[in-house]
């Protein structure tokens, strides 16, 4: 079986002068990059790096990320990229953990999870699951090796990390980007492209840029070959107004988790637009919708456990299986649905609510920018359904307004007694609502 630096040697004799990747002012060709590759695995080996050694690194965005993550790699090493802004006592120990940690002899990343389900784990990626999800993606959503692809996220998450693999397969070219703040530098990466564009971005950026660059984004309408979103249910009204504005581009609702791997999507252009709906299986996927209507899954992407903890992993992986939370059901096309997660569902009065499907009715106001609906303690029902509203500029708090819109749109117990407006709604840096942080109130 191939690896992804096996394809980065193959390109860089193939393509030895298309652009590999860009990153602010710099651009790297395939041979420079692997150059690059090379001096670093011989750094690594003078540090005495042996294999299946883990390697915890800061997941910078930066040519130098790509860099040291192939080098590892090649020298037989295992990556642990984490998050920039994590503190340094974390870093340590993470570190102390991995100086520990014994891992599958395949073993390529160890990839920790954001921790918005209960506490962050370290989750044993290996190399054929690394191939899977690329040949996922290059099957399922068309990449090409005439592509131009924008990674705006944080390259230690599978969402924007697993993007670098059919790409670098392909030979196309990465362009990355420190995030979504500096939209005049989103657009730009895609005004200087000679080739189509194609991105992944979680639905909270896809909500910002529709909201603050709508008719700019629509003029790209012939140029952006696809979006793809995942990590967060995306709002039913942000992917029509999306599909208005650029009708020829392929959008891609995806299922995916760190656990899984690449699992299923949905082109929700398709003059369907359905929501919650996450397409059908993919090449190297199958999904088991269990008796309590949770979503599992099989194939060869798939991780391999948990980082230290046998116990965890077997409560998870079984039989190779990963069984999730995930609420979902597959419809007569055998397309998966996902309907929330059974951490998340609110128990009132005997009626269980997921509050994702609260919170996607309530987005489609013009005045709501985001929100959250959380369970208080009621003497009554036992739980309570509250929302908390981040308004748009200038809007007024209307309570009965919002009551009005979601009676409108759904049964009466999912319908909130609680209102209050509030200045942001605590997300973690993928865009998921941090849930956790709720839990209290």
């Amino acid at each position: 079986m191939l690896t992804i630096e096996d394809y980065l040697i193959q390109n860089a004799e193939k393509y030895p002068d298309k652009i590999a990747v860009i990153c602010g002012n710099e651009h790297c060709s395939y041979a420079s990059l692997f150059h690059k590759v090379k001096q670093r695995c011989e750094e690594l080996r003078q540090q005495a790096l042996q294999p299946l050694d883990i390697v915890p690194f800061i997941a910078s965005q930066t040519i130098d990320f790509l860099v040291t993550y192939f080098a590892i790699h090649l020298v037989g090493g295992v990556c642990c990229p984490l998050e920039k802004d994590i503190p340094a006592n974390k870093f340590e120990e993470i570190k102390k953990i991995m100086q520990n940690g014994v891992v599958p002899n395949d073993t390529a990343d160890i990839l920790y999870t954001t921790g918005t389900t209960g506490k962050s784990k370290g989750v044993i990626i290996s190399h054929k699951t690394i191939i899977a999800d690329a040949e996922n993606l290059i099957e399922g959503q068309g990449f090409c090796h005439n592509l131009h692809f924008i990674i705006t996220g944080p390259l230690n998450h599978i969402g924007s990390l697993s993007k670098i693999y059919p790409n670098i397969i392909l030979g196309a070219t990465i362009h990355i980007l420190e995030g979504m703040k500096d939209l005049n530098a989103f657009f730009e990466a895609i005004e200087k492209s000679s080739e189509k564009v194609a991105t992944f971005m979680v639905p909270s950026a896809i909500r910002m840029l529709l909201k603050f660059n709508a008719q700019k984004l629509a003029s790209y309408k012939d140029k952006i070959d696809f979006i793809e979103t995942g990590a967060a249910p995306m709002a039913i009204s942000d992917m029509q107004l999306l599909c208005n504005l650029l009708p020829k581009t392929r959008l891609y609702n995806t299922y995916a988790s760190t656990e899984t791997g690449i699992i299923a999507t949905y082109n929700y252009n398709d003059g369907k637009c359905i929501a919650g709906c996450l397409g059908k299986p993919m090449k190297h996927a199958q999904i088991i919708i269990t008796k309590d209507g949770l979503i599992s899954c099989k194939g060869k992407t798939l991780m391999s456990g948990y980082l230290n903890d046998e116990e965890l992993s077997a409560t998870v992986l079984k039989d190779n299986t990963v069984y999730t939370k995930d609420i979902g059901y597959l419809d007569c096309e055998g397309r998966l649905h996902l309907q929330g997660r059974e951490d998340d569902v609110i128990n009132v009065g005997g009626y269980k609510v997921a509050p994702t499907e609260v919170e996607n009715v309530a987005l489609a106001m013009e005045d709501i920018k985001d929100c959250i609906c959380i369970a208080i303690p009621n003497d009554l029902t036992g739980f309570a359904l509250k929302l908390l509203v981040v308004l748009t500029d200038d809007a007024i708090m209307d309570k009965q307004k919002i009551a009005r819109h979601l009676r409108m749109n759904l049964e009466s117990y999912k319908v909130p007694f609680f209102y209050e407006q509030v200045d942001k709604i605590q997300r973690t840096y993928n865009g998921k609502i941090d849930r956790k942080s709720y839990n209290n109130q």
